[in-house]
């Protein structure tokens, strides 16, 4: 399945001031996500936002922030923000695709994927824009979702499935400022 922007939302999960430096390649998976977030503005994807405790995690980071402004910001304290519950009435409930990055891959991001999945929704998680502290444990959390039908997929497949096609004025703007 493809990833169609009118029925797509970003979700970026806990990215967060005080856990970003414990994760392995952190400035490369902030830098995902934001580029991300980025694209997503661009072409109409609504982004959701979660905090887990973020009074004692710290909040969003302010380069993540900075580009977000228009985005639904959730706090939550279950791992899976949709065991949560705090997803209710955002953009994930009213849209089929959910596109997930974030931190831990292992843990809230993987639970959030694998409820999501079992609620229904096509999910995809973007693996460059998605870390863990140890790098081996977000590879078997990649697997392991796949294992349950949970798509794996790069920033730059999101943005071209988004596009969905070439010689239009969209594309050439984000061909001109996103595409590396």
């Amino acid at each position: 399945m493809l990833m169609k922007r009118d029925k797509s939302v970003l979700l970026i999960v806990d990215v967060q001031a005080r856990l970003a430096p414990s994760i392995h390649d952190s400035d490369k998976v902030a830098a995902s996500c934001i580029w991300l977030a980025r694209v997503a503005e661009r072409v109409g994807v609504p982004v959701v936002v979660t905090e887990h405790f973020p009074a004692k995690i710290g909040g969003t980071l302010d380069a993540l922030r900075a580009v977000t402004p228009a985005a639904e910001y959730v706090e939550k304290q279950c791992f899976s923000a949709q065991a949560d519950g705090c997803l209710k009435g955002t953009a994930v409930e009213a849209r089929r695709q959910v596109i997930v990055c974030g931190t831990e891959a292992h843990v809230c991001v993987q639970q959030t994927a694998l409820d999501l999945r079992w609620a229904g929704k096509e999910v995809f998680v973007v693996a460059e824009a998605s870390g863990s502290r140890d790098p081996a444990n977000r590879d078997l959390a990649f697997a392991r979702m796949r294992s349950h039908g949970v798509e794996i997929v790069s920033c730059e497949m999101a943005a071209f499935e988004w596009l969905q096609r070439g010689g239009t004025e969209l594309f050439r703007e984000i061909n001109r400022d996103f595409i590396r």
